[in-house]
């Protein structure tokens, strides 16, 4: 994985790649057309945060350049790179369970609240790079 030097792109997937958290001065991009919506990155080494038509939709702290990043019906999914460990808050359904995923492993079943956001860690410090998938779990 590499940062996203233009801060801001469309993947041939459909999906958006933001983020450089490499970056000592923050950097934005607004007013980004992708998909009917409008969405705004701003972006360097101590915090990463995407909206969506004025919304809350990604956070890290510290920063993060995040690929493929993709809205799901039941979640979203992604890549994520840093130089060290990460909480990243994904804005989602409210009061809806949602089960972590990090590379492929559990990392537990958490709630949202009323706002509907949802923070996990990621350890990235070691390793650089991890794959994210937040998955809502089905009522019983």
């Amino acid at each position: 994985m590499a940062v996203i030097e233009e801060l801001l792109r469309r993947e041939a997937d459909g999906s958006i790649s933001f983020g450089n958290h490499t970056l000592a001065k923050k950097g934005k991009v607004e007013d980004f057309p992708h998909q009917g919506d409008l969405l705004k990155v701003k972006t360097f080494r101590e915090i990463t945060k995407l909206e969506k038509n004025g919304m809350f939709l990604y956070e890290s702290v510290p920063g993060t350049s995040v690929e493929h990043f993709q809205e799901k019906e039941y979640g979203v999914e992604f890549a994520v790179e840093g130089s060290e460990d990460a909480q990243i808050t994904v804005g989602l359904g409210e009061d809806t369970s949602y089960e972590v995923f990090v590379d492929g492993e559990s990392v537990g079943i958490m709630n949202t609240g009323l706002g509907g956001k949802l923070s996990f860690s990621v350890e990235l410090g070691s390793k650089g790079s991890a794959a994210v998938a937040v998955k809502e779990v089905e009522s019983r």
